[in-house]
Parts: C-alpha cells; structure tokens; sequence
C-alpha cells in the first residue's frame, strides 16, 4: 500500500534483528522514531483518538485540549489533521 496521508505511516515502524553469537539468540528492535511524529506515542494518541470518535465523546469537527510539550502532544495533531479536528496544546511557559 501506498501511503496517501502522513496518519498512515504510524505504526508500521520497520523491525531490525541483530544476532547475538555469544548467547546463541536474537535482539529485534523496533525502530518507532521512524513514525512520523518521532515517537511511539503517534500510535497511542491516534487510537485514543478514534475511539473517542468512535464512542461519541468526541464529535466530528471537535476540539482536542492536551497539556502537552512534548510527543503526546505531536501525536494528537497529527491526528486532528486526519480527523478533520482542532488541537489546542497547553503548555508551561518554561
């Protein structure tokens, strides 16, 4: 599938495995800073936000109020683009 809006992208992060000889096993790593707000929290904030539109506690064209400065924050806007949303961030004047 070719992605056709950045929300897309979230969630299919690529898996790397590297060999460990000396323990005869496996590391996997799951590389999340390549979604597309850097973080794995662009997963979580994305699926919080459907089910709230899902269950009625959001309406369509709603506002998203989120203290945040950081990568919830990022998360929840690229969502409200998606959805069609506005997105206020509260954050600390420091």
């Amino acid at each position: 599938m070719l992605p056709t809006n950045v929300t897309q992208l979230i969630g299919r992060t690529p898996v790397m495995s590297i060999e460990i000889p000396s323990r005869d096993s496996i590391l996997v790593l799951k590389i999340e800073k390549n979604n597309p707000g850097g973080s794995m929290k662009d997963r979580m904030a994305r699926s919080m936000v459907v089910a709230a539109l899902q269950d009625g506690r959001l309406a369509p064209g709603g506002t998203i109020v989120e203290s945040s400065s950081g990568n919830t924050g990022i998360g929840l806007a690229l969502a409200a683009v998606e959805f069609g949303l506005n997105f206020i961030a509260v954050v600390d004047h420091h």
